[in-house]
């Protein structure tokens, strides 16, 4: 028996006729009494991390779930009903139901780490937007790590018990799947979402009737109606365009992630940020704080700004600004400018212009808030800073690319020292209990205790991986890998089978690859900045490390490139026209359409991940994260996270290279390239093929724990969610609570206050300064005075502050700090006075520099105003 959601008739010639033509019927799926909690499990995301979920759910019908991308609502319509009969009459099921039931109650209904920490918080909402999300295989609305992330951050928000919400899109085509041609070019193809047989259920109202949001557009009002997703504890709510009471062009907005020309994109970012705002609000919900994921859905300021205004319409702009930058995070993922969205400024002002014409503000003023004025942003419209600028805190998500967003966006701050930039980090991790292996997790369990996945962030708890016996590490990822060469080789039929190959050529695919050779897993998007080419560039060295007799290495490659980056296709194609040669056929694998499933497997199981991006090209990258946790070590450029782990202990992984960067790309890929192939044949094979007498490979294995112990407590989302939480969404929780008291009485203070500080700042300035002595000892203090000129501000309006520390060759001050100074006197002018220790030998200067200050602003640079000596 077939399940249908819907039984009504469809054209499905094209994406504008995926819709309904008549009233749709629900019929859901007829499950036996005792199976019925099968549904409850199938629609929420809890599955897509708990291995007993899915094991369940496996075993209602185990080819029809792979077949089915591993999606339980539409294996729950599938599958025979004479099948789910006799299950509900086996004791085995049954029993293993009802465990997995009461697992799921238990983590549902449990006093979570929110609720213990900050039981006074119980009237706060965060809201969490997002362009795309990566949850599980089955629900295909997202393209890469930017959603991957996203899933898992909703995810440990679940395990913590965060009162968040996710806002996002739901896309009727997602991001596309990939083929290859014959000549190993990618071809995309855009399946039909079919939303009724995937764990979306559809938001109503009082009536019964779907919940729906009009969002304005140029040419009219755009419908929306709202999709809910549970995962775990948390909500996600997604928009669709696609109804048939919209214009075909407008029913597109929904239809492809990332499709569609620059129009296109911010049609899209303005139903995500104003759409989305509209939806919490017709939904009931009120954040206390907004998190950007990406400026994407940094339009969600402005409509958070417009709501207030309407609430309280004494409220100016600026006023309503101000009431709601405290409580906006703006979370950046790129290292590189071109990797923002830009758009002309008459593309913005005729799109945007209906949702602030009513406001007050005029088009410049608008415009400037996106950046049109920085000679940096070309004259475009920069969505990063215009998250900025209706935010008052960001960061980037590892140590390193936070010095990069510093450096990248110091031009909004044109007199903050970069290092002072008010942009910090928060490195990525990953939702550990969802990337851990079933076998691996059970080795955890039975070794380290169940915190490890519910407290991983306890380092405690992963001092025990010591304690697991090498022989069933070992064997238990020796499964993994053998696993992981099956699926690679059924994967691999499939898609020769696909692309019309020869009966001989889909048997050669039994042959591919060795369960017990060292393999080596590279999977990401196809950029050109990911250097996929760079274990490519010699040929025969790549042929004699691979085809060793003794010590055989292969490689299984997976990954995208986006469908107009032809130097991404053609760096695949020239992969796949190396694989095919007969030296390498057995020994190289690419791994069409790489998806989450695609990728669990493949951290899961492989030996070592490679990863070699351009430095400082990669924001962070998570995949090694994952592969880390199964017990892959790390080959990779000292990029991203690898940055920081590397240094952890050194002992987990190698580096290529030692953090350089060239002035000469191709300098850089023949330099890289070359300490890659030394690396593989020095160290890395070696160390794999080293065995002690009792055949185990003493050294890598202890390497293996290393890994796990390094990436476990730290790289995991159950940590990066808290640190968001105690770094950033606590303060702006405090900050929207303070400023939005008494009709927003102190957003209007803090308004006019700026506006006054902003209209007299040229008139400060700093008159003098003085030492009080021209030599000092090592250990003594140095008073410092100056004479500064306030204008028509008050000592309480500013910092004086000096920056003091040694002066280098240039007669810079190097690793400076600030000391504030007191007002000591006045007379026409104002007098400061410090003492600052002379604690290190050598040359040592000073500087003043004056800042504005109030006790309501986000950040003391918040304004972008300094005045120095």
């Amino acid at each position: 028996m077939h399940y249908f959601k819907n039984f009504h008739s469809l054209k499905l010639k094209n994406y504008e006729e995926a819709h309904v033509y008549s009233p749709a019927i629900p019929c859901p799926p007829n499950l036996p009494k005792s199976l019925s909690y099968l549904e409850t499990l199938a629609y929420n995301l809890y599955w897509s991390w708990d291995h007993n979920s899915k094991a369940l759910f496996r075993r209602l019908e185990p080819d029809l779930w792979e077949e089915l991308q591993r999606n339980p609502v539409k294996l729950l319509g599938m599958i025979d009903q004479e099948r789910l009969d006799k299950l509900s009459q086996n004791n085995g099921f049954i029993s293993y139901l009802q465990r997995v039931k009461t697992n799921f109650e238990n983590y549902m209904e449990r006093k979570t780490w929110f609720q213990q920490q900050y039981s006074d918080k119980k009237d706060v909402t965060i809201a969490y937007f997002s362009m795309e999300y990566g949850l599980a295989n089955g629900l295909p609305i997202y393209s890469g790590g930017l959603g991957i992330l996203a899933g898992d951050h909703l995810k440990s928000a679940s395990d913590l018990g965060l009162p968040l919400v996710g806002i996002g899109l739901l896309y009727q085509q997602g991001y596309f799947q990939q083929y290859l041609s014959r000549d190993g070019w990618q071809q995309e193809t855009y399946p039909i979402n079919d939303f009724y047989n995937l764990p979306t259920v559809l938001v109503t109202d009082d009536q019964g009737n779907p919940l729906t949001v009009d969002v304005t557009y140029p040419d009219g009002a755009v419908t929306a109606r709202v999709w809910k997703i549970h995962v775990g504890r948390v909500d996600l709510y997604l928009l669709d365009t696609n109804l048939d009471t919209n214009p075909a062009k407008t029913r597109e907005i929904t239809a492809q992630l990332y499709g569609g020309d620059n129009e296109m994109r911010i049609k899209q970012e303005i139903m995500l940020g104003i759409g989305g705002m509209q939806a919490l609000r017709k939904l009931g919900i009120t954040p206390t704080v907004c998190h950007m994921n990406e400026g994407h859905s940094a339009f969600l300021a402005l409509e958070r700004v417009k709501m207030l205004m309407q609430e309280n319409p004494e409220l100016s702009f600026a006023q309503a600004r101000m009431a709601t930058r405290g409580s906006n995070v703006f979370t950046t993922h790129t290292p590189v400018p071109a990797g923002i969205d830009m758009f002309a400024p008459d593309l913005v002002t005729q799109y945007l212009k209906p949702h602030y014409k009513d406001l007050g503000i005029p088009d410049d003023e608008f415009l400037n808030l996106g950046g049109v004025q920085y000679q940096q942003t070309d004259g475009k419209f920069n969505m990063a800073v215009f998250a900025i600028s209706m935010a008052s805190t960001y960061n980037g998500v590892s140590k390193l690319h936070g010095n990069i967003a510093r450096d990248m966006w110091s031009y909004i701050w044109p007199n903050v020292l970069k290092e002072e930039v008010p942009i910090g980090h928060i490195t990525n991790g990953m939702h550990i209990r969802t990337w851990v292996s079933e076998d691996m997790s059970e080795l955890f369990t039975r070794y380290l205790g169940p915190n490890w996945y519910r407290n991983p962030a306890d380092k405690s708890v992963w001092e025990h991986v010591d304690a697991i016996p090498n022989e069933e590490l070992w064997r238990t990822h020796e499964r993994r890998r053998e696993r992981l060469v099956a699926f690679s080789r059924k994967h691999l039929r499939n898609q020769m089978q696909n692309a019309g190959a020869s009966q001989a050529e889909i048997e050669e695919a039994n042959e591919v690859l060795n369960p017990e050779a060292l393999t080596i897993g590279f999977a990401r998007r196809f950029a050109a900045y990911k250097r996929a080419f760079l274990l490519f560039k010699d040929l025969d060295r790549l042929h004699d490390i691979l085809m060793n007799k003794d010590c055989p290495v292969q490689i299984i490659i997976a990954g995208k490139a986006h469908p107009r980056d032809k130097i991404g296709k053609g760096i695949i194609r020239d992969i796949i026209n190396v694989i095919r040669q007969d030296n390498f056929r057995s020994r190289i694998v690419f791994l069409e359409n790489y998806n989450i499933d695609i990728a669990s497997d493949l951290v899961q199981g492989v030996d070592v991940w490679l990863n070699n991006p351009r430095r400082p090209r990669e924001a962070s990258g998570t995949s090694g994260m994952k592969a880390g946790a199964n017990g892959a070590l790390n080959l990779s450029v000292l990029d991203g996270w690898w940055d920081e782990g590397y240094y952890m202990d050194g002992k987990s992984g190698w580096a290529i290279g030692r953090g350089e960067t060239y002035n000469d790309p191709d300098e850089q890929d023949r330099v890289e390239s070359e300490e890659l192939y030394h690396l593989l044949e020095q160290q890395v094979i070696p160390a794999f093929y080293e065995r002690g007498q009792n055949g185990l490979p003493v050294q890598w294995i202890e390497m293996m724990k290393n890994s796990i112990k390094m990436v476990g407590p730290y790289f995991n989302t159950y940590r990066m969610v808290q640190s968001y939480t105690h770094d950033y969404y606590l303060p702006a929780m405090e900050q929207y609570e303070k400023i939005n008291t008494d009709q927003q009485k102190p957003a209007v203070e803090l308004a006019n206050w700026c506006q006054n500080i902003r209209a007299n700042w040229d008139s400060v300035k700093i008159i003098s300064t003085k030492k009080t002595s021209s030599d000092i000892l090592m250990g003594e203090s140095l008073t410092i005075e100056a004479t500064v000129d306030l204008g028509k501000l008050t000592p309480d309006d500013v910092s004086v502050e000096v920056f003091y520390g040694s002066v280098d060759e240039q007669g810079s001050i190097k690793n400076g700090q600030f000391k504030e100074m007191t007002v000591n006197g006045q007379s026409k002018h104002h007098h400061y006075r410090t003492d600052v220790p002379a604690d290190r030998t050598g040359r040592q200067g000073f500087t003043i520099r004056v800042i504005p200050v109030h006790p309501l602003l986000g950040n003391k640079y918040e304004m972008g105003l300094i005045t120095w000596h």
